[in-house]
């Protein structure tokens, strides 16, 4: 089931009931679960260093991806940058990423994890608080917090990119816009 290539249609669990099963054979298996979360929009490498130290933890590797309708009201309404399906489809293509799962909106908290029970929960920083973590470790064997694996996030990323295009426009726009302005004001003026 798992190896070199990605496998999309192999690795993306539909939804929850199916993944249930499929967590349940794993660990018939005897298998290590681990299980992460995130957008993962704009996949760069501190999400694969991310991912490779979590996959360090266990056997199998489920991260769970945001859906689109969660990141936007997460991150806000021009995110995400990459759709759902194409996050699901890259993640599949990370070594470490044994099963990918899309998180819906409307999911209750902390039901992923309910319905997995990963013996390892990875988790960043800051996404929980101290008081989350105790509150989520009743559904996991344990839970590891690990600290953001690159200089820069997603979020940082596509404002530099904005930061980036406004300086650019700024300069091209600029001239043209004071040259049109006087030359309205040329005609305005008569001459």
């Amino acid at each position: 089931m798992f190896g070199a290539a990605s496998n999309f249609q192999d690795r993306l669990i539909p939804n929850y009931q199916r993944l249930g099963k499929i967590v349940a054979h794993l660990r018939g298996l005897g298998l290590k679960i681990v299980l992460t979360q995130g957008a993962y929009d704009m996949v760069h490498v501190g999400h694969a260093r991310y991912l490779e130290e979590a996959k360090r933890h266990g056997d199998i590797l489920i991260v769970g991806v945001d859906s689109d309708k969660k990141v936007k009201a997460r991150k806000g309404p021009e995110r995400p940058v990459v759709p759902e399906a194409e996050r699901l489809e890259m993640l599949t293509h990370l070594r470490p990423v044994d099963l990918v799962v899309c998180k819906p909106l409307e999911a209750k908290k902390w039901e992923l994890i309910k319905i997995v029970r990963p013996d390892v929960l990875i988790a960043t920083g800051d996404t929980y608080s101290k008081k989350s973590l105790k509150e989520v470790s009743r559904y996991c064997g344990k839970v590891v917090v690990l600290e953001r694996m690159a200089t820069t996030t997603t979020s940082a990323k596509i404002r530099l990119l904005q930061i980036g295009t406004a300086k650019y426009l700024g300069q091209a726009l600029t001239p043209r816009l004071i040259k049109t302005i006087q030359d309205v004001m040329d005609e305005v003026k008569g001459k």
